[in-house]
């Protein structure tokens, strides 16, 4: 194995653990804006949807381009073996989004 393949392999981690992280920051920050479910149904409160913008899209602003070029750069490069490390963090965001919908 080359050191490119060592270095590769390092960033891919690195850029899955930074995007648990930001998954974790994610539904911290989307749940200021959760219904509290004693007072489901009771009284709309109009001001949560800009609350949950307002909270999440620092989060999404950061992690949605770095996921994308990091998607577009193992596409361009033909790195194969990354694609799970990618696809785990879909995975991630994908029921890190399915948790935070849940509880509107």
């Amino acid at each position: 194995m080359t050191d490119g393949y060592h270095l590769m392999q390092r960033v891919n981690v690195v850029l899955l653990v930074l995007n648990g992280l930001g998954a974790f920051g994610y539904v911290a920050r989307a749940s200021l804006s959760w219904a509290i479910p004693e007072e489901q149904g009771l009284i709309p409160i109009t001001g949560q949807p800009y609350i949950w913008f307002v909270a999440v899209v620092p989060v999404l602003a950061v992690f949605f381009p770095l996921n994308l070029i990091w998607g577009v750069l193992i596409l361009r490069y033909r790195q194969w073996r990354t694609v799970l490390f990618w696809s785990v963090a879909a995975v991630i965001w994908l029921g890190v989004i399915a948790i935070d919908f849940a509880h509107h």
